[in-house]
């Protein structure tokens, strides 16, 4: 099933464009995230880091992704879209109460503070994320480190949670940028990768409708790897899979897009030799060739080369803020989230719907508790027992999820990944292939949004 946040006419689309990592390539989890976390960890210990954080294993059920990590006091937070607090880790253990409050005397976070706070929104920040909580719970608990508010003390070296911060950004990069994950994967591409004969077919009946483009920030030679395993199935018994080059499925393949400075002023457009893989010299000017592969440019130059504007694009990818928000706000284009926590998200919903039940007529039940007093009552209604049941049923419904709860609520009360898919993705979904089983006639129609006095307070005739 495909979900709707705005309206949207498929038959008005006349271009869908793709992400590759995560979108049109699902990683399978928890394979890849244990292989990135092992490499991770392999770099800091490299780099001068105790060789016994080796020991740490990834734990799929810790984070999730639109964590923030604090650079000042080196806590896992989860927020809501206005910085509210919901949910406070240092390493591995929860903090309660009063030691939120000596932290964040507010409850509170300054999200635009970007130098201390960093929004972990990407399937990729997964492990990024379970290595901070690792490196915190290790060093909090090794006896040669003396704890500090803002890091760690060893004889006369300082650590601070920034410089850790640091060091694992200059991990991922070094991970992701120089190759090594990405030769790994290509070792094993059955271990890591995501096979599904339904995408060759889809992306076929999406260019009799349309034109379909590729966009992704990876190197041509990864991407050629990646999609020639994605659409190969000539050694499988699917006969009724016409075996031709994937490139054939695009009309426009862009690599090394560097988003989301791509949806901006972009970088300079070159074309790639897909026999060597290399960069042409000098900047492309010319038409849209057949089956050409190019590199950089930006969301402009797209839309130039395939004779579109913003609001004919639907757009799939799984980075909110890469993909989506920037795609949306910078250019306009149509916007489809991908989501693969989606499907245990739902199976939770589902099963565990009596929780969120009651935590509904708890707050009903709280409101009727004051529901006879007005300004001028001293009396004071007892409600530390509902209070005390509401974080319990919250807390409840949370662990049904994985250790950090949710990715879209805790309890009624919704994460800032949430709030940023309502705002920023016109669809959304668990993978893009839901949209195998939509006519491309269809009318994807959002539901009314009630805001609070439409949504608690009942129509009546007034006479």
């Amino acid at each position: 099933r495909i979900f709707v946040n705005r309206s949207l006419a498929l038959e008005k689309i006349k271009c869908f464009g793709f992400d590759m990592d995560y979108t049109l390539a699902m990683y399978k989890s928890p394979d890849y995230e244990e292989l990135a976390f092992a490499l991770l960890l392999e770099h800091l210990v490299a780099i001068g880091y105790p060789p016994e954080i080796l020991a740490y294993k990834y734990d799929s059920t810790f984070p999730t992704r639109g964590l923030v990590f604090d650079a000042l006091y080196g806590n896992l937070l989860k927020v809501d879209s206005h910085g509210n607090l919901l949910v406070c880790a240092h390493g591995f253990r929860f903090l309660k109460g009063a030691e939120i409050l000596h932290y964040y005397p507010n409850k509170f976070i300054q999200r635009d503070d970007m130098k201390r706070f960093h929004i972990l929104n990407t399937l990729f920040n997964l492990t990024e994320a379970h290595l901070y909580a690792c490196l915190v719970d290790f060093f909090t608990n090794c006896s040669r480190y003396v704890n500090c508010d803002t890091g760690y003390k060893h004889g006369n070296l300082f650590m601070s949670f920034r410089s850790m911060f640091q060091d694992v950004r200059e991990a991922m990069d070094h991970v992701h940028l120089s190759g090594c994950l990405k030769e790994k994967t290509l070792e094993n591409l059955e271990k890591y990768v995501v096979k599904d004969p339904r995408v060759p077919l889809l992306l076929s009946r999406m260019k009799e409708v349309g034109k379909v483009f590729l966009a992704t920030n990876s190197d041509y030679t990864y991407t050629d790897a990646i999609m020639s395993y994605l659409f190969d199935f000539s050694n499988e018994d699917k006969a009724d899979i016409p075996q031709r080059p994937w490139r054939s499925y695009f009309d426009l393949i862009v690599v090394d897009t560097r988003k989301p400075l791509f949806f901006a002023e972009g970088t300079v457009l070159r074309q790639v030799d897909t026999d060597t893989g290399k960069l042409r010299i000098g900047t492309y000017t010319g038409p849209l060739q057949h089956c050409a592969v190019y590199s950089g440019g930006s969301s402009d130059v797209v839309c130039d080369l395939l004779g579109v504007k913003g609001k004919d694009i639907l757009y799939m990818g799984d980075h909110i803020f890469g993909d989506i928000l920037k795609s949306k706000k910078r250019q306009g284009w149509r916007t489809f989230l991908v989501v693969p926590e989606l499907a245990r998200e739902l199976q939770v919903w589902t099963e565990k719907s009596e929780l969120f039940e009651e935590l509904r007529s708890l707050d009903v039940f709280l409101a009727e508790l004051y529901q006879h007093l007005d300004s001028g009552s001293s009396e004071r209604p007892d409600i530390s027992s509902i209070k005390r049941r509401i974080q319990k049923v919250t807390h409840e419904m949370d662990m049904c999820y994985g250790k950090m709860g949710s990715l879209f609520r805790c309890g009624s009360r919704q994460t800032l990944f949430a709030n940023q898919l309502m705002r920023y993705a016109d669809l959304y979904a668990a993978s893009f292939i839901n949209f195998l089983y939509y006519p491309f006639s269809y009318l994807f129609r959002a539901p009314p949004v009630l805001m609070a006095h439409e949504s608690t307070v009942e129509h009546s005739r007034l006479d």
